[in-house]
Order: structure tokens, then sequence, then C-alpha cells
């Protein structure tokens, strides 16, 4: 007992601390960025710093007084005859409290923070600017506080000719340039980059994106600051799956709570809620002291598949989300997984631990004490594993499809809702009489999670077929397959036919004929599909509609209706390199590589619009689906930009000359897919998709026209972030005097 209880301790300072237990403290990670990188003399430019903060850490702000007691952020530039400082260091959006250990009051950010310094350029020709960064970042878990200190960058800066007569676009007079005005002027144009060091898998971030965009110069970071490898990447999250986003996880944990719930309902588990808490209510114990052994029942029943999810978040490790999310391997074993679950809930086989297991556990939960107690919850959970190891297993296949916390959320939930009702029936023993008796239903209950089990296999099939272009899995068998399932289980609740463990159906009840309109009502949704619906409510569950043979819109009307060009638009038009087995939804012209599209987009003189999405991205599918199918965001996709999807999990090998080291990870780059995540993280900074991007083709410095921004369901915003784009890209077009 004594080496299980290290054991357990260890696992949880281990998934915990993970490797930064023994590292130097770093909470403030800093980026530099320019408003732009080439300015005439005489113009104003902004630098821009971008903190990323640790969770649970916060960094004091510059806007305080530095009397107070914290460390204020300062930069101390280096003398330089090509430049003027403008005004002071700008504060975004940081936050004002009063301290009541300093005394005062202080100013400072928590997850990201950003400042910014406008300058005046004085002399043409290549500028590399270059601050000392003073700061102090602090926790409130323990009260620690870190200094730092370190040489920022900012640059490379081109200087060229005089400066222009008319005002330039984000540039005003020096003398115009007070505290009062800058501090006013700041939000406005600061608002795109503060947001874009937000997370972007939170939806928080996602709207702020969205109403931060105006035609304003673009803040992302210049090539040479994007190229350093982690202070760069803004955020770690994975996008293929729904868990990677704190609002997320409290949908993952409820729903794993559910999934608890329907455990309980199980032949395996139900009739053993009676027998636990006749244990606990009976004998000479006081109610009391019965009240408290329940209670460290329910507590080691939580403990035990919490320790689940801590195991598997450590065999995880940092980088096992992404090879989950998208590598065959792992796919095809949660496949036949599910599948093998799905059966053995139909009562094909019966899925049992080895007795020996089971009878060692169980002799030790005889011996009594407190130690009996958590025996007695263990062999609990052995002996119902029949029926819990399918839930269980299906917790924590998706939730290995998260971050590294969502297995231990997952078990949490679960356990949660398995361990409510032992300790309650013991704390009110007389709501036993209220439960329904033992009997055929909970067998029917089983053959109904069955069902559900075989339908969620098919996500981790398509998930491989899409990633490698197996062709095995396209989207009407995937539908035909569900419809199918969903209408067999409609047949089984109504009693049309039987399972080897049914018992003899005598009558339906209301509860069963509600469950079967249900199934059928699902059935009848998804029959459209075949003919080519989009079925907005399972886009992101569903293979997308370029993988779908038949289209009913197609065949009586002909192919879908090409927007009219001109001849020279049709004569700028290329092949797409891997047209042959990637396709853009809605019939959309584009591409898939973007050193082609930017040949095409300079041709046609219109910008780029850049989709990082990827094959089991599922709120990639929901934008395609709900909001590019709306025919104001499909005009402009067809008539504004040139449309090009970068997949950040295609596993198609490129030949061996286009292979790359990255700055990022000094990993070589073989696939398509890795090359277009490695685009991603070091030139924007982000990894989670769906990720929008709007180019102009001759930037050279690849820099957005308008903030980008990720998953934004409302129609409304993101044809706004569609036109902003397309109004800056004629922005700069028109020469700076005729502006």
């Amino acid at each position: 007992m004594k080496n299980f209880r290290i054991l357990t301790a260890a696992l949880f300072w281990l998934a915990l601390m993970g490797p930064a237990a023994a590292q130097i403290l770093t909470p403030t990670h800093l980026s530099t960025a320019l408003s732009k990188p080439i300015a005439k003399v005489g113009e104003e430019v902004e630098l821009i710093i971008n903190a990323r903060i640790d969770d649970k850490w916060h960094l004091y702000a510059s806007d305080f007084s530095d009397e107070v007691g914290p460390v204020v952020f300062t930069l101390k530039f280096k003398p330089s005859p090509a430049y003027a400082l403008v005004g002071k260091l700008q504060a975004i959006k940081s936050h004002h409290e009063q301290d009541e250990i300093f005394k005062g009051e202080v100013a400072f950010w928590e997850k990201t923070g950003q400042m910014r310094q406008r300058i005046k350029i004085l002399q043409p020709g290549a500028l590399s600017i270059v601050a000392d960064a003073d700061y102090q970042s602090c926790t409130t878990v323990d009260g620690k506080c870190v200094p730092g200190s370190e040489t920022l960058k900012f640059g490379p800066l081109t200087a060229i000719g005089a400066a222009a007569p008319a005002k330039a676009i984000g540039a005003m007079p020096p003398a115009a340039m007070s505290t009062t005005a800058a501090v006013a002027a700041a939000p406005t144009a600061a608002a795109p980059a503060a947001v874009q060091a937000a997370d972007p898998a939170s939806d928080t971030a996602a709207q702020a994106a969205t109403a931060a965009v105006v035609p304003a110069p673009a803040t992302s970071a210049t090539p040479e600051a994007t190229a350093a490898p982690a202070p760069a990447v803004a955020s770690v999250a994975l996008a293929a799956d729904p868990v990677n986003k704190a609002g997320g996880l409290w949908a993952f944990a409820l729903l794993a709570f559910t999934f608890g719930l329907a455990a309980l309902v199980t032949p395996c588990v139900f009739p053993m809620v009676p027998m636990t808490v006749s244990l606990f209510t009976s004998g000479n114990d006081s109610r009391q002291r019965g009240i408290f052994k329940a209670l460290v029942y329910g507590a080691s029943i939580i403990g035990i598949y919490v320790l689940m999810g801590v195991l598997v978040s450590v065999l995880l490790g940092e980088d096992g989300p992404n090879l989950i999310a998208t590598h065959w391997i792992p796919n095809l074993i949660f496949f036949i997984v599910f599948v093998v679950f799905g059966l053995s809930f139909l009562g094909l086989f019966e899925i049992t631990l080895p007795h020996q297991i089971v009878n060692s556990v169980d002799a030790q939960a005889d011996k009594g004490g407190w130690a009996g107690i958590f025996f007695m919850a263990l062999t609990l959970v052995v002996v119902s594993f029949s029926c819990t190891a399918p839930i269980v297993g299906s917790i924590l296949s998706m939730a290995a499809r998260g971050e590294r916390i969502t297995p231990i959320v997952g078990m949490l939930g679960f356990s949660l809702a398995f361990a409510l009702p032992f300790t309650l029936f013991a704390i009110f023993p007389s709501w036993l009489k209220s439960l329904p008796r033992s009997g055929g239903w909970l067998n029917t209950v089983k053959v109904v999670l069955g069902f559900i089990e075989l339908m969620l296999a098919l996500k981790f099939l398509s998930t491989a077929d899409l990633a490698y272009h197996w062709h095995l899995l396209n989207r009407d068998v995937y539908i035909v397959l569900w419809i199918v399932l969903s209408a067999l289980l409609g047949f089984y609740l109504l009693g049309k036919f039987r399972l080897s463990h049914d018992s003899p159906l005598d009558h339906l009840s209301v509860g069963r004929l509600l469950m079967a309109v249900l199934a059928f009502a699902f059935t009848v949704y998804l029959v459209p599909g075949l003919f080519g619906a989009p079925l907005p409510l399972l886009a992101g569950y569903l293979p997308p509609q370029s993988k779908h043979d038949f289209s009913l819109a197609t065949a009586e009307g002909g192919a879908a209706p090409a927007m009219a060009t001109s001849t020279a638009g049709a004569a700028a038009r290329e092949t797409p390199r891997f047209g042959e087995f990637l396709e853009l939804p809605h019939n959309l012209d584009g591409y898939f590589d973007l050193e082609q599209a930017k040949r095409v987009a300079r041709l046609q003189h219109k910008p780029i619009f850049i989709d990082f999405t990827g094959h089991a991205c599922v709120n990639c599918r929901k934008m395609e689906a709900t909001v590019w199918s709306d025919p104001q965001v499909l005009t402009q996709l067809r008539n504004d930009y040139v449309v090009v999807a970068l997949y950040v999990d295609d596993k198609t090998e490129l030949p061996q000359k286009e292979w790359y080291t990255s700055t990022h990870d000094n990993q070589i780059k073989t696939t398509l897919g890795k090359q277009n995540a490695d685009l991603q993280i070091t030139r924007y900074g982000i990894n989670a998709q769906p990720y929008y991007v709007i180019l102009d083709a001759d930037d050279a410095t690849s820099q957005p026209l308008v903030t980008p921004i990720a998953y934004e369901p409302d129609v409304a915003q993101f044809s706004a972030f569609l036109q902003a784009g397309s109004k800056q890209y004629r922005t700069q077009r028109v020469p700076v005097a005729a502006r």
C-alpha cells in the first residue's frame, strides 16, 4: 500500500510538473515586430513588443509609477542618427489595480501583453534597431518574482527616399504625437496584434480578432523575428478536435460525465449499486461513520480513474496529441478499438479481465479497514470492466486527441458521475426504493451504446483515409453506414428484432419509443446528404463535400456555375499542384501550393486568401459548411481572391529536392503537411486550424494585409474580414500621392 501511494504521488508530480521542474524559470517570452517593414524618411513606424506569459504568472507593464515597488517594463534604445523616438513606450490594454502589498496602483498583463514605441525615420538605408528590455514577472501561487533582462532587435527596417507630401497610412506628424494622442491612438492600431498574441483556440480570441479587422498596416512579426524558435509561437493547441479549447474542456468534462451516467445503467454496474451501498448502511458502524466510509469509497473510485488519465497524459508526452490526431497508426488503432467495443456491447463477445486479477483484488478488499475500502472501489472498477472498458476507452481515445490535461479532465468527469450514486445512496438509503428493478432494459442501454460506438469509429478511419488519400471511405459510404446503423438502432428500439442477450419485449415503453423517434429522425436527417446536402450539424464529423461522388444539384443542373472571367483571367490560371487529390469546397477554384498561388495572384492582380486547414480539423469543416457556403462569402472568395488551402496534416511526401530543415525545431520537413505547418508556425506564430491569412503576393515580407482570424462562425464577421482585406489591397495599390 505504501508503494502504491508513492507511485501515485510520483505520477501526479510528473503530470503536473513535467520537464520544467528543474529548469530556470522564464515565465515571460518576448517577440518583436514592426508596423511596416518599409518606410520613407520622415515617416513614423511603430516598434511592437509582444509578450506571451505563462499560466498563473503576470508581467508588470510600463504605465505605472516606478516608485510603487515592482519593476516597470522599460526599454533603453542604443543611440542612432537614423531614427528618433516619438513619445513614450505605450502599454496596450494593461490591467490596473491597487496592490495591497505595495500600497499603490500597479499595471500588468496575464497570458498576453503588448507594448508599442513610435519612432521617426531620419536617414535612408537598412535600419537595425536594438533596445535593452528590463521587466519583472510574478506569480500569486507561491509569491515568486523573476526579473527579466534581454536585448530586443527590431527589423530589418528599410528606409527609402524622402517623406511623402501627403499623410501616409498610420503615420502622424511628430508634433501631433503628444502622450495623450499616443494613448488615444494606440488601442485601435494595436488591437489586432494584441489579439494575435492571444490564444487562437479560444472563442474570445477569435471574436476579438474579427472585431479588430481594420484596413491598417499588419503587425505580424518580420521574418527575422519569426525565425526564432519557441518565443515566436503564440500558442500550441490541437485544433483538430474541440477539446483543445478552454470552453471545450468544460464541454468535454460534461460529455465524460454523461458517459459516466451511461456506465451506471449497464448490466455490470447497476445491480452492484444496492449491493455496495448495503455494506455502508448495515453493521455496527454509526450512520456518520457509514457516510464517511461511503465518501472514502467514492473518492477512491475517482482517484483510480483519474490515475488512468494521469498515466495516459504522461505516456503521451508533449508531441503525443499531434501524432495521434493525424498519424494513421493511432487512428486505425482507435477505429479497431471502437469497433471491438461496439461489437462487445452488441453481445458478440464479452471483454473480461483474467480471473486471477479479479480474485486478487477481491481478496484485498475482504481484509477490511480503510485500505479495504480502497480495494472495494478497485474491485468495482475491475468487476465492471466488461461494461465500462468500452466507455472509458472511448473517452481516453478522444482525450488523447486534445491537450495533455484532457485525459485527466475526461477521467475526472467520468468518475464523478460513476461514484456519485454510491455515495448519495449511502447517505440517503431511502432513495434506493426509487431505483427501477434490474431487467432487460439494462441490456437495451448496452446495445444502444454499441451502435453509437460503431458510428463513432468511422471518424477515426475517415481521418486516416483523408490524410493519406487511401480513398477507402468517401462521404457517400460514410453517410450510408451511418444511415444503416441509425435505422437498425431505431428498428431495434421498436422491437423489430432481438439480439442474443435480449429479453422478450412484451410492450413498448414511452422512453423506448422516444429513443426510437430520435434514431429515425437522425436517419431522415442523413438521407439528403446522399444527394449532396451539406448537413451542417454534422459538418465537423463527416468527410468534406468535395469527397462526395454524387450531387443531385450537379446531376440536374450540370456542374456548379463558375463565375465569369475575362480572357486574361482565364489565361492567368494554372493547373493546381496537388489538385489530383486535394479539392476546395463548393467548387471553388484555388490552389494548394503557396508559391503557385502567388504567381497566379500577381497575374490576376488579386490578393491571396490562405486557408490553413487540416483533414482532421472539425472546425475547418464547420466553417466550410456553414460560413463559406453563404452566397456573399462564396462570391467574395471567387471574385476577390486567389484561394490557397494549405493542409497541415497531409502525409504526401514531397520530392527530396524540396526538403528543408526548419528554423523552428531543426527538423527536416519532408511532407506537404509538415511544410505547411512549419510555414504557419514560423511565419505567423500560430499552429491552430482553421487560420485565415490575407496577403499581397507582391509583398516580399509576406505580412498580412489585415489581422488574420481563426474560427469565426459569424457569417457577417467573416465577410467583413474578407472585405477589409480586399479594401486594404486596393488601398496599397493606389500611389501615395493620389491618396
